[in-house]
C-alpha cells in the first residue's frame, strides 16, 4: 500500500512524499531508514493505491534471485576492500551485473548517491529486493566504517540461508513431481479408460464387486462434471489466495505451518535458525540489541514469532533482560533462552547465537535428510496402492466373466 509521510530531515527542514509499505508501522519504519524524523504517515488516496498495487505486481516478476544478492554482496566487499570508492564501486556494477532489474536498481543508485545519498538511504528505496535486515546491516556498517566487513557478513548470512532454503525447497520436489504425474496418470485412466471398459463389463450384466462400482461412479462423475469440477477448484483456490493475503489468513497458515506433524517441528527449527542468524549477524556487526530485535521480527517470515519477539522487544525496552524475555515462550526451546543468558552474562552473546544458528542449521539439514528418506517409501507404497486398486477394479470382473464360459 502507498503511504504518504511528513517528516524532518537532519537539518530540520520539512520533507514529504510517498512510501510503499505494508503497514503504517512498516512506513514509518522506512521513512527512519531514509534519514527522516518522522511527523505523520497516513494512507494515500485509492488512485495512489491502485497505482501502487500495480507496481508491487510488476516488481514481484522483477524480483531478484538470492543467488544474485550473495554475488553482488561479495562484490562490493571486494571492491570496499581494494579502496574503490562507493560511487565507483555501483558504476562498475550496473555495467557488469546480468541481472536486469538489479542492474536498473544498481543505476538508480548510483544516481541516489550521486544526489548526496548514503548507501543505506539508496538501498532502503528498492525494498523488493533489500530486506530491512540488509538495510539496517549497512547503516551500521556506515556508522562503525566497517562496510567491507558488513558485506562480507551479509554475502554469509545469505549465502547460508539460500543453501538451507534451496535443501528444504529441493526436498518437495521429487515428492510434488511424482504426486503430480499420479493424479494426472490417475485422471486420464479415470475418463479415457475406465468408461470404455465400465461399458463392456455392465453390458455383460454380471455383479460387479463394489470396489469396481466405485471406481465407475468416480470415473462417471469426472467424464460428466469435469468443467464444474474445473471451476470450482479454481474458485476455491481464489478464494484461498485472497484469504491467505489478509492477515487472519497469513496467521492462520503461519500457525498450520508449526501445527502440522513433522513438519511443524522442521519449521520451527528453520525459524529459530533464521532469529539466531539474524541477530548475531546484527549484533556482531555493531547494531544495538533493540534494533536487532526489532528487525528480525520483521524478516522472520512468521506472524507467530514476530509476534513473540514484539513481545520480547517491549521487555527488552522496559529494561527486562533479553534471555529472560525469551524464557517466557513455550515456543522458544529451553536450551536457546539458557544459552543466550550465559551469552549476556560472559558478553559473548553474538557468538553464542552464531553456535545457536548451526545447531538449528544442522537439525534442519537432519530432519530433511530423513523426511526424504521417508517420503521414497511413502510414494512408493502410496503409487501402488492407486495403481493396485485400479487394476483390481477392472482386472477381477473381466477374469470371473472370463471363468463364467
Amino acid at each position: 500500500m502507498l503511504y504518504k509521510y511528513l517528516a524532518h530531515d537532519n537539518e530540520g527542514n520539512k520533507r514529504e512524499g510517498t512510501v510503499e509499505a505494508t503497514s503504517v508501522d512498516a512506513a514509518i519504519r522506512a521513512v527512519k531508514n531514509r534519514g527522516y524524523s518522522v511527523i505523520s504517515v497516513d494512507v494515500a488516496d485509492k488512485k495512489s493505491s491502485l497505482l501502487s498495487s500495480l507496481n508491487v505486481d510488476i516488481q514481484l516478476f522483477n524480483s531478484v534471485p538470492t543467488k544474485d544478492l550473495v554475488i553482488l554482496s561479495r562484490q562490493i566487499a571486494t571492491l570496499f576492500e581494494a579502496q574503490v570508492s562507493p560511487l565507483r564501486i555501483f558504476q562498475l556494477l550496473g555495467t557488469e551485473i546480468e541481472n536486469k532489474e538489479l542492474q536498473r536498481v544498481m543505476n538508480v543508485m548510483v544516481e541516489d548517491l550521486q544526489g548526496g545519498s548514503s548507501i543505506s538511504r539508496a538501498l532502503a528505496q528498492h525494498p523488493h529486493v533489500f530486506s530491512v535486515f540488509y538495510v539496517s546491516l549497512v547503516k551500521s556498517g556506515e556508522e562503525t566504517g566497517t562496510l567491507e566487513k558488513t558485506f562480507a557478513y551479509l554475502a554469509d548470512y545469505l549465502d547460508r540461508t539460500y543453501e538451507m532454503t534451496s535443501k528444504a525447497k529441493n526436498a518437495l520436489v521429487y515428492p510434488a513431481f511424482v504426486i503430480g504425474v499420479f493424479i494426472i496418470v490417475m485422471t486420464l485412466m479415470l475418463t479415457s479408460v475406465i468408461p470404455q471398459i465400465a461399458g463392456i463389463l455392465i453390458d455383460s450384466g454380471g455383479e460387479l464387486p463394489i470396489y469396481t462400482v466405485i471406481v465407475i461412479g468416480i470415473s462417471d462423475f469426472l467424464v460428466n462434471y469435469v468443467g464444474i469440477i474445473f471451476i470450482v477448484l479454481a474458485f476455491v483456490g481464489v478464494l484461498t489466495w485472497r484469504f491467505l493475503q489478509t492477515e487472519p489468513g497469513q496467521r492462520a497458515f503461519d500457525e498450520l505451518k508449526l501445527a502440522l506433524p513433522y513438519i511443524g517441528d522442521l519449521n520451527k527449527k528453520l525459524y529459530l535458525t533464521r532469529i539466531c542468524d539474524n541477530m548475531s549477524t546484527m549484533v556482531k556487526s555493531g547494531v544495538p540489541m533493540v534494533q536487532a530485535i526489532d528487525v528480525t521480527a520483521e524478516v522472520v517470515d512468521n506472524l507467530v514469532y514476530q509476534d513473540l519477539l514484539q513481545e520480547v522487544l517491549a521487555d527488552v525496552k522496559a529494561g527486562r533482560s533479553f534471555a529472560d524475555a525469551l524464557a517466557e515462550y513455550p515456543e522458544i526451546p529451553g536450551v536457546l533462552s539458557q544459552m543466550a543468558k550465559v551469552g549476556e552474562e560472559t558478553g559473548s552473546l553474538p557468538e553464542i547465537l552464531e553456535t545457536l544458528s548451526k545447531f538449528y542449521r544442522r537439525e534442519v539439514y537432519n530432519a530433511v535428510d530423513t523426511l526424504i528418506g521417508l517420503i521414497e517409501p511413502a510414494m512408493i507404497l502410496l503409487l501402488g496402492l492407486g495403481v493396485g486398486t485400479l487394476l483390481a477394479s477392472v482386472l477381477m470382473p473381466i477374469y470371473n466373466m472370463t471363468t463364467t464360459f
